[in-house]
């Protein structure tokens, strides 16, 4: 099912290429959150990799050019696709001077987006995003937030890379070719890349409340089932520094995700509860690491 919206707004000249993913097969306010924040700042395609009718996609008829959902299993980069060719077959992609690739693996934005994206767009390189992985072996921008110009996405080489995705067997093989492969794509044809934060290892899921406070304008949803819940007191810090609304968009997602019994375990203030799951973790990983 689609929907669609005929006339663009061409506010700033960017396009977003938003990849959804729903289990549940709805579109809920916590997605609703993502979308307003970027149409604000310019045009909007919406992917989702989720069977959703008709009355979950109506939802967005206001604030996207075209928004469609059906579930093909190639994660975000399946989405990326669609959405990019649904803009090259109607010719809008010359109109634009940014393309961005953004999922919904995160929440928020927490903070107001557009500083964000004229900063990234001041650097002056040809892709660029939020966050860096600087593994030395492969170097990438984290794919749930990239930006391009036209010297990456208007190439026949870019053409051919988004063209290429398909089914793979795991999510590790969809990282390795398509999140480190455009990176490297990039480097490899003369041009440059950059990001606005570097964070090493699993930092963007676990170091929630110092991301928070370096201004970081999402949190991953998978930081919320991450170390056996050791990650509750952070992330109890950042829902209570946000927007009420933007609070309650994510705790509604995640209680229909994660389940609401799981939420209120996870965000207990209990201190002995928090010290005892941190202890527990870290004797479990030790644990893992001698056999």
């Amino acid at each position: 099912m689609y929907v669609k919206k005929h006339e663009r707004q061409m506010k700033t000249r960017r396009l977003f290429l938003i990849a959804g993913y729903d289990p549940q097969n709805i579109a809920d306010e916590s997605l609703l959150l993502l979308v307003k924040s970027m149409a604000k700042c310019g045009d909007v395609i919406l992917y989702m990799d989720s069977d959703c009718d008709t009355e979950q996609l109506i939802k967005f008829k206001h604030l996207c050019i075209y928004a469609d959902a059906k579930r093909h299993e190639e994660y975000d980069f399946g989405s990326y696709k669609r959405a990019y060719l649904y803009a090259k077959s109607h010719d809008i992609l010359s109109d634009y001077d940014f393309l961005y690739f953004i999922n919904d693996s995160v929440y928020g934005p927490l903070y107001d987006i557009e500083p964000y994206l004229l900063k990234m767009e001041s650097n002056n390189t040809d892709a660029f995003g939020l966050v860096c992985n600087p593994k030395k072996s492969h170097p990438h921008i984290q794919s749930w937030f990239i930006g391009m110009r036209k010297s990456v996405f208007q190439t026949l080489w870019f053409d051919d890379f988004i063209l290429s995705v398909k089914k793979l067997s795991d999510k590790g093989s969809v990282t390795k070719l398509y999140e480190h492969g455009l990176s490297k794509l990039v480097l490899e044809h003369g041009l440059k890349w950059s990001c606005l934060y570097t964070v090493s290892g699993r930092g963007i899921y676990n170091d929630v409340k110092k991301l928070y406070k370096k201004k970081m304008p999402f949190i991953k949803k998978a930081s919320f089932i991450r170390h056996n819940g050791g990650l509750g007191r952070q992330i109890y810090y950042v829902l209570n520094h946000t927007n009420k609304n933007i609070k309650s968009a994510i705790i509604k997602n995640a209680e229909r995700n994660f389940g609401k019994k799981y939420m209120n375990w996870l965000l207990t203030k209990n201190p002995f509860i928090i010290i005892y799951r941190n202890i527990s973790y870290g004797i479990s990983k030790f644990l893992r690491g001698k056999i």
